[in-house]
């Protein structure tokens, strides 16, 4: 850093959104020597790391061991937590720029994005996004309910999420006993009456977006088989040649994978997954009482679009499938925020680099954005990182060339609980952590969740 961004009044620079993003942008903003810098993170949630505690499986406890690193980070002195604090309810733009030099969105992507096809709208037709944030315990889906009475599941996306929530429906309830997965999803788990889940390709096997460790952990489930056909995962002209051109050993990994699935790894198990290619729904359709009953699928091909990219066309044929629950996998898009200046067509925030701007490219001085929300739903928890360290560095560009917000006031901890009285600091999140752990130690499970904010209040207050 050059001299000329010292500064003895600490810059002071507010982060929206304490998930990987928010947390990695903390992280690298705090490495400057010479900077004189405090962080201020706000999220609407009580509970800090986003998608580490509502989007990551339960069974997949090793990569919620990042949140040691956002617990260094969040420990520092220099940095505070606002839980319980949303943005565009409690606070506002205006409001902030009043108390900091720089604020940096990290809100993720909140939504997920539609089929598009008739009956999408049914009852039993759900995002996986739901199901997701449901099992996991997050405060605005507890209250959701699945009807896990239907034998057979069509799960519309091969992606990581999509095989999460197929490998969840396919455990058995003693493989999900000790996990962190909410108590009231492990009761109604524990009640399915699921027998068939089918995911959905419209690509074909080496397209596919799931992960080598993810397609290896489906073949490992207690009492679930895998299932492949021989036609499906046998690749066509242009993916041989593709994979032949540019080797990638990933790739031809998880095809090895695939093919040792082909007709099931585990002929004694009562749950099957098949892992259907070239197929898409058509159209959901109606078991006469207003909820799905069936689908319609389309056969694929793929063909090399104008981009070189290979894009799955229709062949014409199609065929029912009976399925009487649906979930569709087929990626997210973030949700605008007020007064910031938003590309609806990509579901990101207008931006170069992470400097926000407008849609004509021209900055909006003092704000910022990170993670999805900047780049749209891409990557691994990781893969935020190099994000957050390009949105910072743009940040202490303008902080030395002095392009940034100048605030007039500093005791904004008193506005946040004028505003929001039952805000939550990171030393109340640590308390309430400690009771998860102590609630989950008797039955060998990492934590039992609080997973309403009115219980997490009442928690704080000894009332639980």
């Amino acid at each position: 850093m050059s001299d000329s961004v010292i500064d003895t009044n600490p810059y002071r620079i507010a982060i929206i959104g304490a998930g990987p993003a928010g947390f990695y942008a903390a992280e690298h903003l705090l490495k400057q020597e010479g900077l004189s810098v405090k962080v201020d993170m706000y999220d609407r949630l009580p509970t800090p790391y986003g998608l580490v505690r509502a989007g990551v499986a339960p069974d997949h406890e090793k990569i919620k061991n990042v949140t040691r690193i956002f617990d260094r980070t969040a420990s520092n002195p220099a940095v505070r937590f606002f839980g319980n604090v949303d943005f565009g309810v409690h606070v506002s733009l205006d409001d902030l720029k009043a108390f900091y030099h720089q604020i940096c969105f990290c809100t993720g992507a909140q939504v997920d994005r539609q089929l598009g096809i008739p009956g999408e709208k049914l009852a039993r037709s759900h995002s996986a996004t739901e199901f997701v944030a449901w099992y996991n315990g997050h405060p605005d889906y507890r209250d959701l309910t699945f009807d896990l009475s239907q034998e057979r599941v069509a799960i519309v996306g091969v992606g990581n999420v999509a095989i999460d929530v197929a490998r969840i429906l396919c455990k058995t309830v003693d493989e999900l006993r000790t996990t962190d997965i909410a108590d009231y999803a492990l009761e109604a788990l524990a009640e399915s009456q699921v027998k068939e889940v089918v995911l959905m390709g419209r690509r074909g096997p080496a397209q596919a977006a799931f992960s080598l460790k993810e397609i290896k952990e489906m073949g490992e489930l207690a009492d679930a088989s895998v299932v492949t056909l021989p036609d499906e995962i046998e690749l066509d002209a242009y993916s041989n040649r593709a994979l032949e051109e540019h080797p990638d050993r990933s790739t031809s990994k998880k095809l090895e994978v695939l093919a040792s699935y082909e007709g099931g790894n585990s002929h004694a198990a009562s749950r099957t997954c098949q892992i259907r290619f070239l197929v898409s729904p058509l159209e959901l359709t109606d078991d006469g009482e207003g909820a799905v009953g069936g689908m319609t699928v389309s056969r694929n091909r793929l063909e090399p679009s104008s981009t070189g990219r290979l894009s799955a066309r229709p062949t014409g044929e199609t065929f029912d499938w009976p399925v009487g629950l649906v979930f569709r996998s087929v990626g997210y898009r973030g949700v605008a925020l007020p007064d910031i200046p938003f590309r609806e067509d990509w579901g990101v925030v207008w931006n170069e680099k992470g400097r926000v701007t407008d849609s004509a490219g021209i900055a909006v001085p003092g704000c910022y954005v990170a993670g999805w929300i900047k780049r749209g739903p891409t990557g691994v928890i990781g893969t935020n990182k190099p994000d957050a360290i390009e949105t910072v560095e743009c940040m202490l560009e303008d902080l030395s060339g002095s392009t940034h917000f100048l605030p007039e006031r500093t005791d904004i901890d008193a506005f946040i609980r004028m505003r929001q009285p039952e805000l939550f600091s990171y030393a109340d999140w640590r308390a309430l952590g400690e009771m998860e752990a102590a609630r989950g130690q008797a039955s060998g499970r990492p934590r039992v969740k609080f997973t309403s904010v009115r219980e997490m209040i009442e928690a704080l207050r000894g009332n639980v």
